[in-house]
């Protein structure tokens, strides 16, 4: 394993998934660092077959990879695509991760999620709670997908010495997010919502679930900030918490993202869809002890999310 600070410097960089919202703030933040930065879109190279991406990293020989290629999508995409979560995520964390090691990456980062923790685990969740007890029914697929590319990153730790290491960001939000109707996170949801609400003039807008679950949201680009920190500075088997230390209740999420779209309408709740995890607040004890923290205030973060949504609707 590389000795640390794992230096970026001069080195060829992979971000897989650079289209996705992570991936894109990911190439944001690496404008930033000397790098000579390696990208593939799913033309070039499909994460899905082991084949192509065996070809693709013995032609291109990154040192240092971000795994941040995945499929993704809220409660409803994760409950209706069940079949698409799982598989698609397993195989795209076993071909990048086996890839990395065949061709001699120095450096690999599994970016996983936090619904990886059991659904009524102790809060805020430490990074020892995986695998304590049963997942969030609705996400699970994806969750165990997620949870096999952690084991994955500490089996070759452990077999073969590779510097492979995996974090787990909290709810992410920003450029670049999903907005569609049914399969989007809530705050890209809720920005929707609002905004056409605003637009067509409606005079009530319905808010899925019933409002008092908690949770915790970390603007995409500090989510990359703290990846690039990591990168440089952590070096261990046990994945390591992302998040802001801080949560809300969805409706309290839900007044700020209306007060930001200024949606001045009423607010109702849907109890006939589901809350899923009551609460989900990551304990950031690790990442704070690195010397990293979350910069980007809620409202602010919502604010540019809006702006950047408002941005490609044009």
């Amino acid at each position: 394993m590389a000795p640390l600070p794992f230096e970026l410097a001069g080195k060829k960089v992979f971000v897989a998934g650079h289209r996705g919202m992570v991936g894109g703030a990911l190439v944001r933040r690496l404008a930033r660092e000397n790098v000579e930065l390696l990208t593939a879109g799913r033309e070039a190279v499909d994460l899905r077959n082991q084949a192509a991406v065996d070809a693709w990293f013995a032609e291109h020989r990154p040192q240092a990879v971000f795994l941040a290629a995945a499929k993704v999508g809220g409660i409803v995409a994760n409950d209706t695509l069940r079949g698409e979560f799982i598989y698609d995520n397993l195989v795209i964390a076993a071909n990048v991760i086996h890839a990395a090691h065949v061709n001699g990456a120095e450096k690999l980062m599994f970016l996983g999620s936090s619904c990886i923790y059991p659904k009524l685990a102790a809060q805020p969740l430490r990074e020892e709670a995986m695998l304590t007890g049963p997942l969030e029914p609705t996400n699970e697929p994806y969750a165990i997908a997620k949870i096999a590319g952690i084991k994955l990153a500490e089996a070759y730790r452990d077999q073969f010495g590779a510097d492979f290491i995996s974090v787990m960001p909290t709810n992410l939000y920003g450029p670049g997010d999903n907005y569609h109707p049914e399969y989007s996170h809530v705050v890209p949801g809720l920005i929707r919502r609002f905004h056409e609400a605003k637009l067509a003039g409606v005079a009530e807008v319905a808010v899925w679930g019933t409002g008092q679950p908690r949770r915790e949201f970390l603007y995409v680009d500090d989510l990359a900030d703290a990846c690039v920190h990591l990168m440089k500075t952590y070096s261990e088997r046990s994945l390591i918490n992302v998040g802001t230390g801080e949560d809300v209740t969805i409706a309290e999420l839900a007044r700020i993202v209306a007060d930001v779209v200024g949606y001045r309408g009423a607010m109702t709740f849907d109890a006939g869809r589901p809350d899923g995890t009551p609460q989900k607040l990551l304990d950031v004890s690790k990442l704070t002890a690195t010397g990293w923290r979350a910069r980007t205030e809620l409202r602010d973060g919502i604010r540019l999310a809006h702006e950047a949504f408002l941005r490609d609707a044009q």
